[in-house]
């Protein structure tokens, strides 16, 4: 296999073609912009990047390698297959690049043929061989010893054939419905079969109730951790399914198919119903890529792709399992602590802990969090607190993302039942996570709660509680913004900040956006924040705006942003004029970023970078530098069209001084001074490592360590 064109420092994977030259009436020419799709590959190329990294260990190496795979499945699922559906209906005006639909799927079938390359590379060349000298070993067919061929072809009898069916192809039996990324074989075959016929091909479909990874026992092999893929059973044994036919080949596939939910919200009566619907049909979607093994046949690569109706250029070989990110698996087989991150406690404010009363806590002061340095617990137990406190009246909260097994979910009913009245805005819309979401939906609505599905034709993606609690004479509201979703499993893995506040004009906001959410009539003003789909996009680049005119009055301008996503053009342009006009400009973008820095004349003064590690970095931060009197603001929002335009957002301030000063410190000055895992972006859209001679400087470290020695 030719070497991995990554060197796991230098990440060459270049976007767009160098701007050498450019004039000022060109501040609007798609050439400005890179492509959207293209920014994506190269974030899960920086990834990919990690999963080479000899620094991180070993089964957290192999982890990336899955991470890589599952977020090329979603890139297809959902970029490829929006792509797909407006060549299909004629819709070939050019992005906001300039780039036309079919250019950029030229230019994303280069890259992912890249990509998978190195994918396989880094599975056969570096992780395996590393795995096996750990005495952890995924043993290939040609590498089973005699005995260990014994117990597999047992195993394969007693707990595999009785679920498997295969399905002959021929005129009473079509070629059937493949679910989406399920794993399946096309099978060759030769000779007449008990009633005389000589079909040529059959398939047989993988249940996704068979485990994808089994472990051998110990009796049988040479330690406790080895493995050997559910294919590779299949593939030895796969004769037994055809007794008196000759098998020629057998060769895997897997096909991805377009994973949104087509719903006419404006439609629909009942929008869980009719995602219900939608869900049972999604897993048949329209096809956009057909993964085959390498050694598959032409003429049944033809006939996969001609039942899947995709072209071959949808096609992608792979040289080893297509369902590779089923290999996460050996992470929680192996009882290896050795290998794995070591585990980290994070920090709770002694104020915050749960003895205490969190309500007189946070009627002081307002408390604001960097999970998962510190806890999410606080969250939880001011939740629990509202939910048996019998001075607590009501509960609001929203809910994008919370797990199959939520406790906030558990202390909302627990609310309910105990007589509060307890809303909850539930985003049923929530990619991937919709089923979860009805099922929540409809646990919390038979206990009690006044559940909500939200803004037809708007995402409530807006993370907010509110509490109202009988207080004296009268009623106080209590509230906690954040930047990441109530999800107890994510706070622990990704990098998000929370604020818990009494601050009433900011509980007046926060009580405004709930009636907007749940009822209807016009957006009220707000005091203290900033909400989307209204304001929140005028806000930010009146906001850039200001510190333009301050540089263009010679005084110093300052724009720093921290986010998942940098894509709509309006926010990149202003960002141009602000570079232009002298703004320093200081971005981190953990994903795609649309904007091209360091250009000359046009964006000279912008710097972004990207920090990829142990969690990921899902905060959204924005600071402006306002004269000398700073202004940090934390929001669910980030700077892309879908989240200024069609969401429902809010941004909020950090008022505090020197909380601000922490965030602002955390999620951008410390990623300008990592050279561990900071990624710097070009104009030319090439990621390099921020590699220096000073002593290293690993930002997430450096942060758990400060949170241990609190």
């Amino acid at each position: 296999m030719p070497a991995d064109p990554t060197d796991g420092k230098q990440l060459v994977f270049q976007q767009a073609e160098p701007l050498d030259e450019w004039s000022a009436e060109e501040l609007d020419a798609p050439r400005l912009l890179f492509n959207h799709e293209i920014s994506l590959l190269a974030f899960n190329r920086r990834v990919l990047t990690l999963a080479r990294d000899e620094s991180v260990p070993l089964l957290e190496r192999l982890k990336f390698l899955c991470i890589s795979c599952t977020n090329l499945d979603e890139f297809f699922e959902v970029r490829v297959a929006s792509i797909r559906q407006r060549i299909r209906h004629g819709a070939n005006q050019p992005g906001a690049d300039g780039l036309s639909p079919q250019s950029t799927m030229a230019a994303i079938r280069e890259r992912v043929l890249e990509m998978v390359e190195s994918q396989y590379h880094v599975l056969e060349e570096e992780l395996l061989p590393a795995l096996h000298d750990q005495g952890i070993r995924i043993i290939a067919r040609n590498r089973f010893t005699q005995r260990q061929r014994r117990w597999l072809h047992q195993h394969f009898r007693s707990q595999i054939l009785p679920v498997l069916s295969p399905l002959g192809l021929d005129p009473a039996h079509p070629f059937p419905r493949i679910l989406n990324k399920s794993l399946n074989f096309a099978v060759s075959l030769a000779g007449r079969d008990a009633f005389g016929r000589s079909s040529a091909m059959a398939l047989v479909r993988a249940p996704r109730s068979l485990p994808r990874i089994i472990r051998i026992p110990k009796s049988y092999s040479a330690g406790p951790d080895d493995f050997v893929f559910l294919s590779s059973i299949v593939h030895e044994f796969i004769d037994e399914l055809f007794p008196g036919m000759e098998v020629i080949g057998s060769y895997q596939f897997r096909v991805t198919r377009n994973s949104e939910l087509l719903v006419d919200e404006e439609e629909v009566e009942d929008l869980a119903r009719a995602l219900e619907g939608e869900l049972m049909e999604r897993g048949f979607a329209e096809a956009v890529r057909l993964e085959v093994a390498s050694g598959c046949p032409e003429h049944v690569v033809n006939m996969l792709a001609s039942k899947f109706g995709v072209e071959l250029d949808d096609v992608y070989q792979c040289n080893g399992p297509v369902n590779l990110n089923r290999m996460v698996a050996v992470y929680d087989l192996a009882d290896r602590p050795d290998l794995k991150f070591a585990p980290f406690n994070p920090h709770i404010p002694k104020s915050l802990v749960a003895s205490n009363d969190l309500f007189a806590s946070i009627r002081r002061r307002d408390h604001v969090l960097h999970h998962p340095y510190d806890s999410f617990q606080p969250v939880l137990d001011l939740a629990r607190q509202a939910a048996r406190d019998p001075q607590v009246l009501a509960i609001k909260q929203t809910l994008y993302r919370t797990g199959v097994d939520s406790m906030l979910a558990d202390l909302l009913i627990e609310a309910a039942r105990a007589g509060k009245d307890v809303t909850v805005i539930v985003e049923l819309r929530a990619r991937f996570d919709e089923e979860a979401n009805i099922s929540l939906a409809t646990r919390m609505q038979e206990a009690g709660v006044q559940v909500v599905y939200g803004v037809v034709g708007h995402k409530a993606h807006a993370k907010m509680m509110l509490i109202v609690r009988r207080e004296g004479r009268g009623l106080r509201r209590y509230v906690h913004l954040g930047t990441g979703n109530y999800h107890q499993g994510t706070a622990k893995t990704y990098t998000d900040w929370g604020m818990l506040s009494a601050d009433p004009d900011i509980a007046q906001d926060v009580h405004r956006v709930f009636q907007l959410l749940s009822g209807f009539g016009r957006a009220q003003p707000l005091k203290r924040l900033v909400q989307s789909p209204f304001n929140l996009h005028d806000f930010v680049i009146g906001r850039i705006e200001r510190e333009t005119e301050l540089a263009q009055a010679g005084k110093p301008g300052l724009v720093m942003a921290k986010m998942n996503g940098l894509t709509e053009a309006g926010v990149i342009r202003a960002l141009y004029r602000a570079s232009r006009a002298g703004v320093t400009v200081r971005l981190v973008v953990r994903g795609s970023c649309c904007l091209r820095p360091g250009v000359p004349g046009l964006s000279e003064d912008i710097r972004v970078r990207s920090v990829l590690g142990r969690f990921l970095e899902h905060s959204r931060v924005y600071h402006f530098g306002n004269d000398g009197e700073p202004e940090t603001w934390a929001s669910s929002a980030d700077w892309m069209g879908r989240n200024l335009f069609q969401r429902v957002e809010v941004c909020f301030p950090i008022d505090d001084p020197e909380a601000a000063e922490r965030v602002r410190k955390e999620s951008i000055d410390l990623v300008f001074r990592d050279n561990v895992q900071a990624w710097e972006l070009d104009g030319q859209g090439r990621w390099r490592l921020a590699c220096g001679e000073r002593a290293p400087l690993h930002l997430q470290e450096l942060l758990m360590q400060s949170a241990t020695d609190v």
